[in-house]
């Protein structure tokens, strides 16, 4: 599906075979000199096929097309290699950089460990959708820093950089028409999944905290439209802004709920957490679903340690989770 959601910016309905999410919007912003293509769909057939509809009835040249991704998430990602020409330039974060310019089998590595310390069980790395349909290496990269501008038409798109989603997130701000393009940071009738990225037992960073942070940092713009990577345009930015922040709150406090006196790893606390899944038991979640619910929870027990309500421990190859003493008390 194809619609013109603003002059000369189309959303590109990409579809996401066998994944809740369904599809990706991929919006492609038609310039004068160049143009601009903002993410991509997985790097499967399906996908695939979708773009190249969508090139060939909007009359699109890859030659004169770039391509922004707005975090490393293969979803958005997934098709930068195969779209691109050798005049194709590809903006992104300078971690979507050294992700894709990584040895294939440590770039994954963050998680492998969130499979094994956090405590899922016959699931493996190649079990992951975004292992799967990851891009191949990445050519003419130009890294984006906060505050870049990318000049499309009568479009600037302003780089703002929003990491907790991702650590490499990007959103795209236009002042001029007010326009937020949110790729995953925020989206409208589903919330965005936030995990870990670095070894359970050692992880240096709240990215949730990161998360909720720049969701201010984003409530503090004058946006008229907010376009998604996921499902329908939102309209009210700062209403929704205040409903995932309210979300994560309740997020924390389930965590806390279901570890009550005891110590658990991540994927024990994610199977008794509160999940809209349609009353399914966590024995009949999918595959993806256990990887994404155990990061979820991994997050929020990675944020109340670094908040010291909870501390955490290694033993026998699993990070578990308890009260802090003083909590206890």
């Amino acid at each position: 599906m194809i619609e013109e959601i603003l002059p000369h910016i189309y959303r590109i309905g990409i579809p996401l075979p066998r994944n809740p999410l369904k599809s990706l919007n991929s919006y492609f912003i038609r310039g004068q000199e160049r143009n601009l293509l903002i993410d991509t769909g997985f790097n499967q057939p399906e996908c695939r096929l979708a773009m190249d509809e969508a090139i060939k009835e909007l009359g699109i040249s890859m030659e004169n097309t770039d391509i922004l991704i707005t975090h490393v998430h293969s979803d958005h990602s997934g098709l930068a290699n195969s779209l691109s020409t050798p005049d194709t330039r590809v903006f992104c974060d300078s971690y979507t950089v050294s992700f894709y310019e990584s040895n294939k089998n440590t770039s994954w590595d963050y998680a492998k460990d969130l499979i094994k310390q956090g405590g899922l069980k016959n699931i493996d790395l190649a079990d992951h959708p975004g292992y799967k349909y990851k891009s191949e290496p990445i050519n003419n990269v130009h890294v984006l820093k906060d505050g870049d501008i990318i000049p499309v038409g009568e479009y600037y798109l302003q780089c703002i950089s929003t990491p907790g989603h991702a650590p490499d997130h990007i959103c795209l701000y236009e002042p001029n028409h007010k326009i937020l393009f949110s790729g995953d940071h925020i989206l409208g009738t589903i919330t965005p999944n936030n995990t870990i990225w670095e070894k359970p037992s050692t992880v240096t960073r709240d990215l949730l905290q990161e998360y909720l942070d720049n969701l201010d940092k984003i409530a503090s713009l004058d946006i008229a439209i907010t376009l998604p990577a996921h499902r329908d345009i939102i309209k009210d930015c700062y209403g929704r802004i205040q409903e995932l922040k309210e979300h994560h709150q309740k997020r924390l406090q389930d965590a806390l709920n279901v570890l009550g006196q005891n110590k658990m790893y991540g994927a024990q606390v994610a199977s008794k957490m509160k999940w809209d899944m349609r009353n399914k038991t966590w024995e009949e979640f999918s595959v993806t679903q256990k990887i994404f619910a155990t990061g979820e929870a991994l997050a929020h027990l990675n944020h109340l340690v670094v908040k010291k309500v909870l501390v955490k421990e290694l033993c026998d190859g699993l990070v578990y989770y308890s009260l802090a003493k003083a909590k206890q008390e």
